[in-house]
């Protein structure tokens, strides 16, 4: 059963039925907002919609590695994004970008990773429609939460949720900040608020 969450709200990532979750998968999804009326389809034909999935792992309070489109990557490998998309897709529910956590092997110094969302080419969100992110459970393919990006607004990013260390295992917390930004580079000073 899907849960869907409302900014700050936190969800543990244990299994139903108990144990730990292993492999999870942060799901991005978008498309550029449909123009109505001749004219404003004719001036937005063509505009595509760069939205870029990040993955910031901490280490008490620092930034220690990124996994962004131009670093795909962690250095332990535990951190993977699917590549970069740049025009985004139907608006149908399914993942444009991935970033996939293999939470078993991150490093343990990592207490934090950060997950946001950047437009790269600069429009708004007042721009995109059908924008999610979700938490699927890799190893079954079960959607275990999702994040609606509604209310677009003025804004180039977005910094959506964080998965922290607790002494019980993983917790996910869906934050859901508007931002500005073309880079994760350029949400640092906000996403250490939220560490």
């Amino acid at each position: 059963m899907t849960v869907s969450l409302a900014k700050g709200q936190k969800i543990s990532l244990e299994k139903p039925g108990g144990g730990q979750l292993s492999l999870v998968r942060m799901g991005l999804g978008w498309k550029a907002v449909q123009r109505k009326g001749f004219l404003a389809k004719l001036l937005s034909a063509g505009r595509e919609i760069d939205l870029d999935a990040s993955a910031v792992l901490f280490s008490g309070g620092r930034s220690v590695d990124v996994v962004y489109f131009q670093h795909l990557t962690s250095n332990d490998g535990s951190v993977r994004h699917s590549g970069d998309n740049l025009v985004g897709g139907a608006g149908d529910a399914t993942d444009d970008e991935s970033i996939t956590v293999d939470l078993t092997r991150v490093g343990a110094e990592v207490d934090q990773i950060l997950f946001t969302v950047n437009s790269f080419t600069g429009q708004t969100f007042q721009e995109v429609e059908a924008a999610f992110c979700r938490l699927v459970d890799e190893t079954t393919g079960i959607e275990l939460a999702r994040y609606t990006l509604t209310d677009g607004g003025p804004y180039t990013a977005q910094i959506m949720a964080k998965v922290q260390r607790t002494p019980a295992g993983w917790q996910m917390v869906a934050i859901g900040r508007p931002a500005g930004g073309r880079t994760f580079k350029d949400l640092m000073p906000e996403l250490l608020k939220h560490l």
